[in-house]
């Protein structure tokens, strides 16, 4: 028996019937952005109903639920949490980049998966004639009805990210797995068509009669398959730069081959997805001039002034540091938000992301800001802008530089909804827990907080000095605004603490080990005189590496209202964290009957 397929053909049997399952995903992806919508309503309502509730000198605990409707949320929303947050961590070298993904998001997947799965099999698998046909084309649109939404998570100009509340580089995990079940339904359609040829003996025959349509769908699975793999971090982190190249101009190849591929009444997907990136493309180059273009500078207004671009001083901190200031700038921002950055000369075709470390300034001031960035050296251009940094340094000359910005980028919550606030950061990773604390503390605004607990953590003193200043200014603020913190510095390498100078001398009880125990911090003198008398009961410093579940438990159990934690760091300490976090609500019975008030987490991680 002679079986054919054709591509062009519009099959009642097989198109309605696809059809219906297409609008259906997409049924599903609107009810899901409903839902996260209006959880980030209630969430917004409640935050501001909690600083309402602030300002009552009655209200000893506004961040407690007060009603019932409240506690119940607050239950549910523990209970989430809970399931979220773990994370499962593989220290191996050369094999950490295999640590899954916290199970929040291991179960979005497998909800995922399964409409996937739904879609790919239900009504299609019959043992008749139409076998191989079926379960082909019914994967056939399932790969290509979830080409809209891939491109839609690429962006930047998010529209999800806008309608529940987050940012793009948030939703960019999800955009690598949607890929990736693509990858595997076009397989299944691939491959029942072959398998119905081979059944047949029509390969050659099928190869001939759809000598368009064939290679241009082997063609868009190969591109799919070659972004699958480079994808995986051990790819990206190889040389990010020419990922990035390639990894564009491969989705641009593929929106073609796909559109050249597919029957006339399924391109509609294709349009989609072009409108999607392009009105993203739109959107930031219209940021990007106004940013970055003054057609009439007044240097009156800011001493920098000029028509293109920003001028950036460049300073190294050693060999491991980078310190970008960048003057005019044009945009306000807040905390815990970051940019893309552009210098052509360092990077001619370059763009990457750092958090803005400086705080967002106090109202009234001018709008030509200027803004710290801290880059810490890896390899290709932010070891290229160190080494310049240290080559003009050592000419004697303090250079500047031309540097183009778009940005900011990030929706970072409010840190001012929370009784107790936990910073934990490693390394450069201050650039984004600092400014969080520095634009707390410089709010006038009605805030729920009254204790902060701040953590960074380095390998090496450089790492960080440049911070301890604004550490002790930060003490000064919250000894003067009411607001009980305490700063933890750890330097674990070999005797880079001394580096640092002498420093300010705490009690041995007040130092945290990795064990939990006390460590003997007798012998360091002070740095300088302490600028209050008090100071030393707000200060730590140890040699050890921290222990951070404990450091989180004493700061959860000393508060009577709702935590917030947020770190940034590594893998390896983002998933140290999470675990941390979700074992201590668990233990604690949050929100489920007991008296312990919830525990949020907000995680930015370093990755590429």
């Amino acid at each position: 028996m002679e079986r054919r397929h054709d591509h062009a053909a519009t099959n009642p049997v097989f198109t309605s019937v696809n059809e219906v399952f297409a609008r259906g995903y997409w049924y599903f992806v609107a009810a899901t952005l409903i839902l996260l919508a209006s959880i980030r309503g209630i969430n917004f309502a409640l935050g501001r109903i909690r600083l309402r509730r602030s300002k009552l000198v009655s209200v000893q605990y506004p961040t407690r639920p007060s009603n019932r409707f409240q506690q119940t949320w607050a239950t549910l929303t523990a209970v989430v949490r809970e399931m979220s947050y773990p994370q499962l961590y593989i220290p191996t070298r050369y094999l950490s980049w295999m640590t899954p993904p916290p199970l929040g998001r291991v179960l979005v997947l497998l909800v995922y998966w399964a409409v996937i799965i739904y879609m790919m099999v239900h009504g299609a698998i019959i043992q008749d004639v139409y076998f191989w046909e079926r379960i082909g084309y019914r994967n056939a649109w399932v790969t290509v009805t979830q080409v809209p939404l891939l491109y839609l998570l690429a962006t930047k100009t998010n529209m999800i990210g806008y309608i529940i509340g987050t940012s793009h580089d948030r939703l960019n995990w999800l955009h690598r797995w949607v890929a990736r079940t693509m990858f595997v339904t076009a397989t299944v359609h691939g491959f029942h068509f072959w398998a119905e040829w081979v059944h047949y003996d029509i390969v050659q025959d099928e190869l001939e009669t759809l000598s368009t349509i064939v290679p241009y769908g082997l063609g868009a699975w190969g591109i799919l398959l070659w972004m699958t793999i480079t994808s995986f971090k051990p790819f990206r982190s190889m040389a990010y730069e020419l990922f990035v190249i390639q990894h564009v101009i491969a989705a641009v190849i593929f929106l073609y081959v796909v559109y050249v591929h597919v029957p006339s009444y399924a391109r509609y997907n294709v349009w989609f997805a072009i409108a999607a990136i392009s009105s993203d493309r739109v959107c930031r180059l219209i940021v990007f001039v106004w940013q970055n273009v003054k057609f009439k500078p007044k240097k009156t207004c800011c001493k920098s002034g000029q028509r293109f671009g920003h001028q950036a001083q460049i300073t190294a901190i050693r060999d491991s540091i980078t310190v970008l200031t960048i003057t005019d700038v044009r945009f306000e921002w807040s905390a815990g938000q970051h940019l893309y950055l552009w210098i052509p000369r360092i990077g001619m075709f370059e763009t990457h992301p750092y958090t803005i470390a400086t705080p967002h300034p106090l109202p009234g001031t001018c709008i030509c800001n200027s803004i710290q960035l801290v880059v810490r050296s890896h390899g290709g251009f932010s070891k290229r802008l160190n080494q310049f940094a240290q080559k003009c340094e050592a000419s004697g000359k303090k250079e500047m530089v031309r540097a183009f910005i778009i940005g900011p980028y990030g929706r970072p919550p409010r840190w001012d909804i929370f009784e107790t606030l936990v910073l934990i950061s490693a390394s450069t990773g201050a650039s984004f827990t600092l400014p969080i604390l520095e634009s707390f503390l410089a709010s006038k605004a009605t805030k729920c907080t009254k204790r902060v607990d701040f953590l960074l953590a380095a390998r090496r003193g450089e790492e960080v000095g440049f911070y301890l200043d604004r550490l002790r200014e930060a003490l000064n603020k919250a000894q003067s605004t009411g607001i009980d913190l305490t700063v933890h510095v750890a330097v674990t390498g070999d005797g880079e603490l001394e580096k640092l100078g002498p420093i300010f001398t705490v009690p041995a009880k007040e130092a945290i080990s990795a064990n939990g125990d006390a460590i003997s911090m007798s012998g360091l003198l002070s740095r300088r005189p302490p600028l209050h008398s008090s100071m030393n009961a707000h200060i730590v410093h140890s040699a050890t590496r921290p222990d951070v579940a404990d450091f989180i438990r004493q700061a959860v159990e000393a508060t009577g209202g709702e935590t917030g934690v947020v770190v940034c760091g590594g893998q390896s300490l983002v998933a140290k964290v999470r675990t941390s976090v979700a074992k201590l609500s668990d233990e604690r019975a949050v929100h489920k009957g007991t008296e312990a008030q919830g525990i949020c987490l907000y995680v930015e991680e370093y990755s590429f």
